[in-house]
């Protein structure tokens, strides 16, 4: 499907949703020509928050206001609670937040948009899924971008407006999966954005795909990955260190895959930790997917870690596990570590409980730790929008502000603390201005 068939399987949506007469067409019109409406226009009766409400022992509502905001070439070109147009789009009270961002997914093989299959039980390890992959691959290659563009559509409906994919790099799909991609990332790009992991899901050396990773690292990636780099190459420091060179020689940043519950896992960071500080460049540029094991460790040994972490600027993206796996994000996060979350699978050969909602993933994490105040809950949308706020801790005003770009959601909620209490449906999402997701009613 091209982009333009996308914009238009899109409208067909249009017109029985709970927001129906939200945007005009005229704003999805494709080509480089753009009318003046695309330019500018007008939203009135945009709920947004404007602080919280306390009392001597804490918060306990959030405040919110009605207000125009003009959008103009994609970004907020104006927001008052007075003015506007006659011309202006009703936005019928929805709540107003930041746009989410899955920042852990793997878009290029998935069962998604094909017929439903679950999980074998076959397979017991990674390396008894490398074996598996290496047959299912070559099959699912033949329709990987149709299904790719399906599950960006699928993020989109969640809230999504951009994903951190990670797409295999190894002897049985060489670089045919990231090619294949790329097809479905241009065919999305004027709704949504991706950034690329070249993944070794094979390993670097167990499946000799170290020179593969070279040339993926030049044909338009941003990082270089890894996988379990004992359990899968037998060598930590091989690995990391062909990880952290590759990362350098071609300026791209690093996010390996750690699922290492033992002593190699925690050795594996603190290596990692060690190699990120000999060479600075790589601060803030590296990250950790899973780094289950740091749900191994207590105490002291937890402290030195994360704050390890924190001061070598390493963040962890993090599925938010349930089960037996604890993962330390409250700890994380409260030492300055970036953490991060997304979906990893939707339904794949891996797993198929994925639904592709950050905001469930921010639910889940308030239900796991405990947070069921207001404050609490508000906070804890920012693992779903990598950060962003409209309220900061101290309950001022940060988000939407004049010349920030006009990526958001809709939604029918009191506050983005209920939001994520009750996994609020998105009923719009617009990127750069522009309307890309809109509910229909049931």
């Amino acid at each position: 499907m091209n982009r333009k068939s996308f914009v238009h399987h899109a409208l067909g949506t249009i017109g029985t949703g709970v927001l129906a007469n939200i945007l005009p067409n005229s704003v999805f019109a494709t080509g480089t020509e753009a009318s003046e409406e695309q330019k500018s226009f007008f939203l009135k009766n945009v709920k947004l928050e404007t602080g919280f409400v306390k009392d001597d022992l804490e918060v306990t509502a959030t405040q919110t206001a009605l207000f125009n905001i003009q959008i103009e070439n994609g970004v907020f070109k104006k927001i008052s609670k007075q003015g506007g147009t006659d011309k202006a789009i009703d936005a019928k009270e929805n709540l107003m937040l930041p746009s989410t961002k899955d920042m852990h997914i793997h878009l290029d093989k998935t069962y998604y948009g094909g017929p439903w299959k679950a999980k074998s039980l076959r397979q017991k390890s990674v390396k008894d899924m490398i074996a598996l992959e290496q047959k299912i691959l070559p099959e699912m290659l033949k329709t990987s971008t149709y299904r790719a563009e399906k599950l960006i559509e699928l993020l989109q409906s969640k809230g999504s407006d951009f994903a951190r994919s990670h797409v295999n790099i190894e002897p049985t799909s060489q670089l045919q999966s990231l090619k294949n991609l790329q097809i479905a990332i241009e065919n999305k790009k004027s709704s949504f954005g991706v950034e690329i992991v070249a993944f070794p899901q094979h390993g670097v050396y167990y499946t000799k795909s170290d020179q593969l990773l070279k040339e993926a690292a030049q044909m338009d990636i941003d990082f270089i990955g890894g996988v379990d780099p004992f359990s899968i190459d037998g060598s930590i420091e091989r690995t990391i260190d062909f990880t952290v060179q590759t990362a350098l020689d071609y300026n791209k940043g690093i996010d390996i895959h750690l699922h290492e519950m033992g002593p190699s896992g925690v050795e594996t960071i603190k290596y990692l930790i060690a190699k990120v500080n000999e060479n600075p460049a790589l601060m803030g540029k590296t990250f950790i997917s899973h780094c289950f094991a740091l749900s191994t460790l207590q105490g002291d040994d937890l402290t030195a870690i994360i704050e390890k972490l924190a001061n070598a600027k390493i963040g962890v993206v993090s599925t938010i596990p349930i089960g037996k796996i604890y993962m330390p994000i409250p700890q994380l996060i409260k030492a300055g570590v970036n953490v991060m979350t997304g979906t990893d699978c939707v339904i794949d050969h891996w797993q198929p409980f994925g639904t592709g909602s950050m905001i469930q993933k921010a639910n889940r994490m308030a239900e796991m730790y405990g947070k069921s105040d207001e404050y609490s809950l508000s906070r804890c949308l920012k693992i779903a929008t990598r950060g962003l706020t409209p309220l900061d801790d101290d309950g001022k005003m940060q988000w939407p502000k004049v010349g920030d770009k006009a990526d958001f959601i809709l939604l029918s909620a009191a506050s983005s603390a209920e939001v994520v209490a009750r996994n609020t449906p998105v009923n719009a999402l617009f990127r750069g201005g522009k309307k890309v997701y809109q509910a229909q009613q049931a």
